[in-house]
């Protein structure tokens, strides 16, 4: 769903910009609360690992085709804020790097990509969660339903803004029922791709799922015919203080395979948006990528013939520099969240007797 330069009009990919910055500004203030020494490199590792599944187009229907946008798993993974940070990360490697999604347009697909689904799925997802079972699996069920809704919603909030600043004069409400009907099939993609990943994580760590904190209820006893709570017992190697080097060290290996290799068996097809964008004409006043001249643009390594291996090295570089990007991000944010605990500390602390 990455919108290409041309399709919104200056004024409304400006005020789009303004609102991405502002959503970017909010984000970095609120992954202080959720991001520390140990979840920042995870953190680096998320958004590398939703760069990699984005380059896996899987068909929905004839000559159409689906990809993550990822801001349902990055907000349960590692919270909502660091989620639209994490797709942010990523959106800006594609634009800058791989000519895709426009560079005039980054607000507008940070608004629709990394906001709108973030906050949809990670809403629907904690609602779901104050009436299921405190389980791993309604964890699961959870991210699934979320993930399937936050695809069709950034589907309709593209059509918003289309609405307001569309470059093309075209029927809205066909628009609206092509980008939703279509979205709505590679939503069932994402959840299915969401549901499994935040499966299998929190089935070998539960520790590291943002969205599974907090939902074991405590062990109880019955004791003269009443349940009471058994009293908390330290434990002696507590799983928030494991290493994650061996997940980290796996989950980038995951993401170079992605990239690297099962890339190259992606769908060829058209995605959502660039289908309904032909078919009904939106794509008319679309406008040459300004990093068409990359030499990693459209996902191949310039002057490398063979195109697997150019496919291929262009996902491994991908990875490693969205990686390396977020990472540094994410550390630069948890080191200041650490400084200001540090400084509140310092502040509180009562003052020596003289």
């Amino acid at each position: 769903m990455h919108v290409p330069d041309g399709f919104i009009n200056a004024p409304v990919s400006v005020a789009a910009g303004v609102v991405a910055v502002a959503a970017v500004g909010v984000s970095l203030r609120g992954a202080r609360r959720e991001l520390d020494e140990r979840t920042a490199p995870l953190a680096g590792l998320v958004a590398a690992f939703v760069f990699a599944v984005q380059m896996l187009n899987f068909p929905v229907a004839a000559g159409t085709s689906g990809h993550l946008l990822g801001g349902a798993l990055a907000a349960i993974l590692v919270g909502p804020y660091t989620g639209v940070l994490c797709v942010s990360v990523v959106l800006l490697m594609q634009g800058i790097l791989f000519a895709d999604g426009g560079l005039t347009a980054l607000g507008v697909n940070i608004t629709v990509m990394g906001v709108v689904t973030v906050v949809v799925a990670y809403a629907i997802f904690r609602g779901l969660l104050t009436v299921l079972p405190p389980t791993r699996r309604s964890v699961t069920a959870a991210a699934f339903t979320g993930a399937l809704v936050s695809v069709p919603a950034a589907a309709a909030a593209f059509t918003a803004v289309y609405a307001v600043g569309g470059t093309t004069d075209v029927p809205l409400a066909k628009v609206l029922t092509a980008m939703v009907g279509v979205h709505v099939l590679i939503g069932i993609g994402e959840a299915a791709i969401t549901a499994a990943t935040v499966g299998a994580v929190i089935a070998v760590r539960p520790d590291l799922v943002h969205g599974a904190r907090g939902l074991h209820a405590p062990l109880k006893l019955r004791v003269g015919g009443e349940l009471v709570d058994v009293p908390a017992v330290r434990a002696p190697a507590p799983a928030a203080h494991r290493s994650t080097r061996r997940f980290w060290l796996t989950g980038l290996a995951t993401a170079l395979v992605l990239a690297g290799f099962v890339s190259f068996y992606a769908s060829a097809s058209p995605d959502g948006l660039e289908k309904v964008a032909a078919d009904k004409g939106i794509d008319a006043k679309a406008e040459d990528h300004a990093a068409a001249g990359s030499p990693l643009a459209d996902y191949g390594v310039k002057d490398v013939e063979d195109p697997r291996l150019s496919g291929g090295l262009a996902g491994v570089i991908g990875v490693g520099a969205t990686v390396a990007a977020g990472t540094g991000v994410f550390i630069a944010v948890s080191r200041r969240r650490h400084r200001s605990d540090e400084l509140t500390a310092a502040s509180t602390a009562p003052t020596a007797a003289s």
